[in-house]
């Protein structure tokens, strides 16, 4: 999460090819702007349907903002590659739709002054359709220890004090916790464990997420966010499975593949140890999850994108499909949602990318496991000839 993840993101890639950018290599510009008939997106039902998520949609935009009037948003927007998407701008368009969604009576009458004030810049995606492939992500809940026990084995670690001093190449996965995660075989590691977990599956899955919730064994919690990673690509244990022909692409999500490995234990230290990308911890002390914005994450409402190319912070509108779980039954309607980029993540690379965080816990677990969709990506910004207007209110 922070995006941790860097997110830090699901990294559900699980089974999803990881997309090249197109923007980079031939340096087409990441968003396009709808010049023409705008797209036929529907209301966000979500926030006319529940006051609860209304207002956890204006807190994500006030989290924004408060990264938007930081030195790092000032000194990421010197960079974005496209000249008339400045932090000033996204600042003016987060203001003004926070303002139209507290005073707005109906979705009809959002839409229509949105339709009236906003240009959209699209993402480019990865076909002529711009097309971008959606995945999901959380924050785990978890038992563990302070201290190793038999029941309590598997760490998770801080950042050695050292780490700024390690020479390339870095310690693979292997050389820093061992073939079986038990070990640190040149004791890099040591003194380094924040906390111990059951298995090693549950602390793979922690730096897959990037946070993660402990509840510990006597009684109280701590919470962990990404603090460093070693400098290794991701490599996604779903696409592994699939190339070597160990599961089908049916067989492909997130629990299917937890649920293997936790069956085939030798199977699960070679593939956690072909990874060797390794993320360190830091307490959070209940602050919640971080996207790499430095921002707490809201449920559903941020999302993670390749902040090389997308802009930090900025509001988004996305069309996908959301699954819902009510009583065992899974449905997975299409939807349209205001997000607000908050995230990136190290599988998260290229235009055609979103990871959406789902929120902490096991039903959150469950849903983002199944998001593997794809849809648009659109990003919504004031015109310019507006924003000039409401100049004064920064």
């Amino acid at each position: 999460m922070k995006k941790s993840r860097i997110l830090f993101p699901l990294l559900l890639s699980f089974g999803c090819i990881l997309l090249t950018s197109l923007a980079v290599k031939s340096q087409i510009p990441p968003l396009e702007i709808v010049t023409k008939e705008k797209p036929n997106l529907d209301f966000d039902e979500q926030i006319w349907s529940s006051k609860k998520d209304r207002d956890s949609l204006i807190g994500s935009i006030n989290n924004s903002l408060s990264f938007l009037r930081s030195k790092k948003a000032i000194d990421a927007y010197q960079k974005y590659p496209i000249p008339e998407i400045t932090r000033e701008r996204v600042i003016q368009s987060l203001l003004r739709f926070r303002s139209l969604l507290k005073t707005a009576s109906s979705p009809e009458q959002l839409k229509i002054s949105i339709d009236k004030e906003f240009n959209l810049y699209q993402a480019v995606g990865q076909d002529p359709q711009k097309t971008v492939i959606f995945t999901g992500y959380y924050e785990p809940i978890y038992e563990g220890s302070l201290t190793p026990t038999q029941e309590y084995r598997y760490p998770i670690y801080k950042k050695p004090s050292n780490f700024a001093s390690w020479t390339h190449p870095q310690p693979t996965r292997v050389q820093l916790e061992g073939q079986d995660g038990l070990s640190s075989p040149n004791n890099l590691l040591a003194g380094s464990e924040l906390v111990w977990l059951k298995n090693r599956m549950q602390a793979y899955l922690v730096e897959i997420q990037g946070s993660a919730t402990i509840k510990l064994t006597d009684g109280s919690s701590i919470t962990v966010g990404f603090d460093d990673a070693t400098d290794y690509p991701y490599v996604s244990i779903g696409k592994m499975l699939l190339k070597d022909r160990v599961l089908q692409p049916n067989q492909i999500s997130l629990a299917k593949v937890v649920d293997y490995l936790n069956a085939n234990p030798s199977i699960e230290n070679e593939y956690i140890s072909r990874n060797n990308r390794f993320v360190f911890f830091r307490e959070t002390h209940g602050s919640g999850p971080r996207g790499s914005i430095g921002v707490v994450l809201t449920a559903e409402r941020s999302i993670a994108t390749d902040k090389s190319l997308m802009p930090p912070g900025a509001l988004a509108i996305i069309h996908t499909q959301i699954p819902q779980i009510n009583q065992g039954l899974i449905t997975k309607p299409e939807v349209n949602r205001y997000v607000l980029d908050q995230d990136a993540g190290s599988a998260i690379k290229g235009t055609g990318r979103v990871d959406i965080f789902m929120g902490t816990g096991k039903t959150a677990g469950e849903r983002a496991g199944l998001i593997k969709y794809p849809g648009q990506l659109y990003y919504l910004l004031l015109k310019e000839s507006i924003a000039q207007n409401l100049k004064s209110q920064l």
